[in-house]
């Protein structure tokens, strides 16, 4: 198989998916560079570039609040989901479970 097609696939496959883990993941707060290393801990890498402009829009939506800690040498934004980001999230992990179970179904079919 074409590695760059996969490549293609697999990207277009977790840019759905990368709203969901940051609502899940972001629970607890942490700040952005956290919030990289623990995704990518998880086995969801997902690049600096693509996060960082999803918190703004997702705390823009409402989703996520943020709040700055002065309290060490470097000032960090602290991301955290908000109860309607939670709500949402909610929402999403059952369309992902549904959607899961569908594909589990369907890998197993015999044309």
């Amino acid at each position: 198989m074409d590695d760059e097609l996969l490549g293609g696939h697999l990207q277009e496959l977790r840019r759905g998916t990368v709203v969901l883990a940051c609502l899940a993941t972001l629970e607890h707060p942490r700040y952005g560079y956290a919030l990289l290393e623990t995704l990518d801990a998880a086995g969801f890498a997902v690049d600096g570039n693509t996060l960082y402009p999803l918190l703004r829009r997702l705390e823009k939506q409402g989703l996520l609040t943020s709040e700055w800690n002065t309290d060490e040498a470097r000032p960090r934004k602290f991301y955290r989901t908000s109860a309607e980001g939670a709500q949402l999230r909610t929402r999403l992990m059952t369309e992902w479970r549904s959607l899961d179970s569908a594909i589990e179904g369907l890998d197993g079919e015999t044309p």
